[in-house]
């Protein structure tokens, strides 16, 4: 958890995508520690996450079940969301699947569902609270990218190449909000140890090769994230947008 407060988020209308599990957990408490008001949506179920949360803060945040590929039901998770805390004015696209696959086992199938989860839906939420963010005066949009493309990984091709769009996304549409002072970065994190990555991919060859790609020689958690989120949600970031911050240990200028 941040040590920082940011005044201007308490009371803030948030939404997240994926925000009852993995990184978007920590961003979900990190936002309430803050006062924000949050809403997320979860394809699992997160009810012991809000029972969580509401013990630690005193309130639960707004949980609604949705597979971020089911664009109609995203936006109903929106809108309900700006109805219950008034229009979002944060919102973080985090939710994503970064699922193992080679080139020569893709069909249109698989890259269809990965630009669906990793891509469209992050362009359709942020078409979706174009109108309230510029009624309320503004907002700030965080889309999670990843340093996978940066580095040219392979593992993940369709994966890579949702995240290089995530990026210049988010430069297009900073230019195109701008003038509503609406706020659109990217946040591009490194190899974050999650439960799911320590799970299915985190070999001890693994993390060893990888840390030695990084400068600063400790591993990524989720609370790593959460600083770069709340400085890019708050004001103290208000003249930042169209950038790509990666949140990485130093692996992006090692291999640069």
């Amino acid at each position: 958890m941040t040590d920082a407060i940011y005044n201007d988020l308490k009371g803030a209308s948030v939404f997240i995508t994926g925000g009852g599990a993995g990184i978007g957990a920590a961003l979900t408490d990190g936002f309430m520690a803050q006062g924000a008001r949050v809403g997320f949506v979860q394809r699992s179920d997160a009810s012991a996450f809000c029972d969580e949360m509401e013990a630690k803060h005193g309130h639960r945040p707004l949980y609604m079940q949705c597979d971020i590929t089911d664009i109609a039901r995203l936006r109903a998770c929106l809108s309900e969301s700006a109805a219950a805390h008034g229009p979002v004015t944060v919102l973080v696209n985090n939710a994503a699947n970064d699922k193992r696959h080679s080139t020569a086992e893709v069909d249109e199938a698989f890259w269809d569902w990965s630009q669906a989860i990793n891509l469209k839906a992050y362009f359709f939420a942020c078409q979706a609270v174009m109108d309230g963010m510029k009624e309320a005066g503004g907002g700030s949009i965080i889309n999670f990218s990843s340093i996978s493309y940066m580095m040219g990984n392979a593992g993940y091709p369709s994966y890579a190449t949702a995240n290089g769009g995530i990026t210049a996304m988010s430069r297009s549409l900073a230019r195109e909000f701008g003038p509503d002072k609406i706020r659109v970065n990217a946040l591009a994190p490194g190899w974050v140890l999650t439960q799911k990555q320590r799970d299915q991919w985190a070999t001890p060859e693994a993390l060893a090769g990888h840390l030695e790609r990084q400068c600063l020689k400790d591993h990524l958690v989720e609370e790593d994230v959460l600083g770069a989120v709340l400085f890019l949600a708050s004001n103290a970031s208000r003249m930042m947008t169209g950038q790509c911050l990666a949140v990485d240990g130093g692996v992006v200028t090692v291999a640069a």
